[in-house]
């Protein structure tokens, strides 16, 4: 069985949706700390060709607490001038409506956290793509706080029966192959691929997130640029 451990992102990049879609079981790590600045609350859609940065606002953000506790700012303003904003740059996109009503029905949802909001940005996708990953919360199954960094993962891949262990190419740094090996488990780093596709008739602006490849491709296209990573 393959798995998958990362913290929840808002509409995280093609990449994350590339490993959600390869493992069988997707854990959302919501019981570590929160990191200020990050790419759990912001992220980056297009706007007049170039990157443009949106932070969700939130109550008592710290690093000293727990990505699970961290309260959204209830600010109707700012949802509004972010969904108009949405409308504005891509009103012309070609699968504006589909794309379009995924996010606002995300943002419209009676989410409390920020994870509650970020889990549900993501399994909203994995749902509109069709895909048949199942997905769980570590602070609901494994009480395993005690443990530290690798380990951690280790107990939850150990709880889990899981026999393949696979996680971002960021992490080759951090995790020793040869700690989980011992256990049975096999590891790999996944590393995606050049993706481009076409954003109006400008130049390819990479790294957004999924929001904009909802509004460019079809459902089928999403899923083939999910096929495009190797594993290390």
């Amino acid at each position: 069985m393959k798995l998958a451990v990362m913290q929840p992102y808002i509409f995280p990049y093609l990449g994350y949706f590339q490993l959600v879609n390869l493992v069988d079981t997707f854990v959302f790590y919501d019981d570590v700390n929160y990191i200020k600045k990050g790419w759990i609350n912001r992220n980056q859609t297009l706007g007049n060709g170039q990157a443009q940065l949106f932070t969700i606002p939130l109550e008592n953000a710290s690093q000293n607490r727990l990505i699970k506790d961290i309260e959204l700012l209830e600010d109707p303003k700012w949802k509004l001038k972010f969904l108009k904003g949405l409308e504005q740059s891509y009103k012309k996109a070609p699968f504006f409506n589909e794309g379009f009503a995924l996010v606002k029905e995300t943002f419209e949802a009676d989410a409390k956290t920020i994870s509650e909001l970020c889990q549900l940005s993501i399994i909203r996708v994995a749902e509109y793509l069709e895909l048949d990953t199942k997905f769980k919360v570590s602070s609901d199954q494994y009480h395993n706080q005690d443990l530290k960094a690798q380990i951690r993962i280790l107990d939850i891949c150990k709880k889990e029966g899981a026999d393949h262990y696979i996680n971002p190419i960021g992490g080759q740094e951090i995790y020793d192959k040869t700690l989980f090996e011992r256990e049975n488990i096999k590891m790999d780093f996944i590393a995606s691929e050049k993706i481009v596709y076409e954003q109006f008739d400008k130049d390819f602006v990479p790294y957004l997130s999924m929001i904009d490849c909802l509004m460019f491709l079809d459902k089928d296209q999403i899923r083939g640029e999910l096929n495009k990573f190797k594993l290390v």
